[in-house]
């Protein structure tokens, strides 16, 4: 036995003699070499043959030199024979003759015999096989050691998964380089991007229901299954140190190379998301062509984004009739932003037979938009019962829209738990309506943890109510820096209040420097909020800046802020433009402003327009504040005398 020489690896190589070989007049004189050496007795040339019949299939021919070479101590021929006992369906006599090959040295039939108690369920005859096998550095005992590691959940995997990528096995180097790209998901940030929150100081309405872009072509449906590339420190590389995103990547490649299409598809989900926008196609190209779905889905959406909505449809449809479900919602959202709501509803049914519960979902959306809001409600609660959070939330919406609170708290409730950040907030929207302004709070900083605008802005004014000025400053912060304009202007609040009083100038006398209050004002302001672009006037006025100043009250005035109205009319007049000044303040007026009413009764009574200066005096009285009514009622009581004289 110890003499024995592993000169045939079938099982390991899997391959078969084409007739090509048979005709070619050298493999043919090879052959009759070794049949005449075989019949000579020498064991070697037994050996050979007999595996070369083996592959070639002629199990007949094969058995006798294999059995008469085996029974001579060759441990290949011993392997070969339990392959060809295996392949007529004697396997407990063909593990036998691998146990003898592999107590021989034999890697492969170690391989072989590990794999055959795996298949009886006997887990740790097969470990002790297979680690025989691949501690003699055999790619495929690496390979099936490694995944019988990882069904038993026991350590080891990793390193004997990376043995066998390390020797050329495709299918370990795509789970390699899956198990590092999870762990990089794993390791790297994580959240969830809300919506838009809506301007204004505190929300007490306005539960956040779904948009139409949430269809299957928007980024929540996206990319299904594909992988994300956040990037944490794996281990080294030679000398370079590579993050396991980059490692993952490395060995994405290397399957891809070899044609392992679902590792292209993570090939080309990676190198979309850092821009190799052309690289990226080429591999969705190749993994779509070898018949991976989610690839042409893929490559669908790039299309698309590149402009290219008709090529994508053509991907898409290729996708969804292999079993897409992400590619049979695409071409539902395409149908129904093209108003073909029957074929897009058709697409969503696909998608839902397919098992994509977004097909529920979409169908909800679309019904809703037409209307049909017993059957939306119907397809909602079909998604949210299936655990889509979005559908959850938008069933709480239909449902309290309806005047059912009660119904609607659970799903908004589910929702929420499930990750819904939407959920959150409409749900501190629901505490705070029935005056829980904990319950409010605690969900709105939930929300507002998880990047919600608007959330942030209530937290913000929860916390400033409370006198946490601090902690206001920091949610009015991440709220304004989300682009809500009310966040904006109340951080500038916050601000304005702790700067010191600027020096005094005169009207006219330009000064360039601008605090970071006014920054946040003029934020504010350019988002159309009107007392901020009231207080950006003042601040503009007060360095001596008319025309701004001017600029701004003109905005708010016209925007019906009566404070930018009676701004203006105060700076006209000081212009000396007191005609426009008397317009402006009399628009101020008719909205409620006392000194508005004050000014154009004093203005009136100049002139000697006596009876407009009582109307607007009495005006003036009833609207106040104390000291303006006071003063008017002094300016009335003369006029009316004046008038009676």
């Amino acid at each position: 036995m110890d003499g024995m020489g592993d000169k045939a690896t079938l099982l390991e190589t899997g391959r078969f003699v084409q007739q090509a070989d048979r005709d070619d007049p050298g493999v043919a004189a090879e052959e009759a070499r070794r049949r005449l050496a075989a019949e000579a007795g020498d064991v070697e040339a037994m050996s050979v043959l007999g595996a070369t019949l083996l592959r070639r299939g002629d199990l007949d021919g094969a058995e006798s030199l294999l059995r008469a070479a085996t029974a001579a101590g060759d441990r290949a021929a011993a392997n070969n024979l339990g392959v060809l006992l295996h392949q007529r369906g004697y396997a407990d006599e063909a593990a036998g003759w691998w146990r003898v090959a592999a107590v021989a040295g034999s890697a492969a039939a170690a391989h072989a015999l590990g794999r055959h108690h795996r298949e009886r369920g006997d887990e740790p005859a097969a470990e002790y096989w297979l680690r025989q096998s691949a501690e003699q550095g055999h790619v495929l005992g690496a390979y099936a050691l490694a995944d019988l590691l990882e069904h038993r959940g026991e350590d080891g995997v990793e390193n004997w998964m990376r043995a066998a990528a390390e020797r050329g096995h495709r299918e370990a180097a795509y789970r390699l380089a899956r198990m590092l790209d999870l762990r990089a998901q794993g390791e790297g940030p994580g959240g969830e991007r809300a919506g838009p929150g809506a301007d204004g100081a505190r929300s007490t309405g306005g539960f956040r229901s779904p948009a139409r872009r949430d269809r299957g072509t928007a980024a929540g449906a996206r990319r299904a299954g594909t992988p994300a590339r956040p990037g944490p420190k794996a281990e080294p590389t030679g000398s370079q140190q590579l993050t396991a995103a980059e490692e993952a990547e490395q060995w994405y490649r290397q399957a891809a190379a070899r044609g392992h299409r679902r590792a292209a598809l993570h090939l080309g989900a990676i190198l979309e998301k850092r821009g190799a926008l052309k690289e990226a196609g080429r591999w969705y190209l190749t993994s779509a062509n070898d018949g991976e779905a989610r690839a042409a889905c893929a490559l669908g959406f790039l299309l698309r984004d590149a402009g290219d909505v008709e090529s994508a449809a053509v991907w898409w449809l290729r996708a969804a009739q292999e079993g897409d479900g992400n590619a049979a919602n695409a071409l539902g959202a395409l149908h129904a932003e093209r108003g073909e709501p029957q074929t897009a509803e058709r697409w969503y049914r696909t998608a839902l037979d397919a098992g994509d519960i977004n097909g529920a979902y979409n169908l909800a959306l679309l019904c809703a938009e037409r209307n049909r809001t017993q059957q939306a409600e119907q397809w909602y609660r079909r998604a949210a019962y299936a655990g889509h959070r979005e559908a959850a939330n938008a069933l709480a919406v239909l449902l309290l829209q309806s005047g059912d609170a009660e119904g609607a708290e659970p799903w908004f409730s589910k929702a929420a738990e499930a990750g819904s950040v939407d959920a959150a907030f409409n749900l501190g929207i629901l505490c705070a309506n029935r005056g829980d302004d904990p319950g409010a709070l605690a969900w709105y900083g939930r929300a507002a943890a998880a990047g919600h605008t608007e959330a942030a802005l209530q937290v913000g004014i929860a916390l400033l109510r409370d006198g946490d000025e601090a902690g206001a400053e920091r949610h009015l912060r991440c709220a304004a820096g989300g682009g809500s304009p009310e966040a904006a202007y109340r951080l500038a609040t916050v601000l304005d209040a702790r700067r010191p009083p600027p020096p005094a100038h005169e009207l006219g006398e330009p000064v360039t420097e601008k605090t970071e209050c006014e920054e946040w004002y003029e934020r504010a302001a350019e988002q159309g909020h009107r007392r901020a672009q009231v207080r950006i006037g003042m601040l503009a006025a007060a360095r001596g800046d008319v025309v701004e100043a001017a600029g701004w009250y003109r905005r708010a005035a016209e925007a019906g802020s009566r404070n930018g109205a009676f701004n203006l009319g105060l700076l006209l007049a000081r212009e000396g433009s007191e005609p426009e000044a008397a317009l402006w303040w009399r628009r101020a007026a008719d909205a409620g402003h006392g000194r508005a009413a004050l000014r154009l009764a004093l203005l009136f009574a100049r002139r000697g327009e006596l009876a407009e200066a009582q109307r607007w005096s009495t005006r003036a009285a009833e609207l106040g504040p104390e000291e303006v009514a006071a003063r008017a009622a002094r300016l009335r009581d003369a006029v009316r005398q004046e008038l009676s004289a």
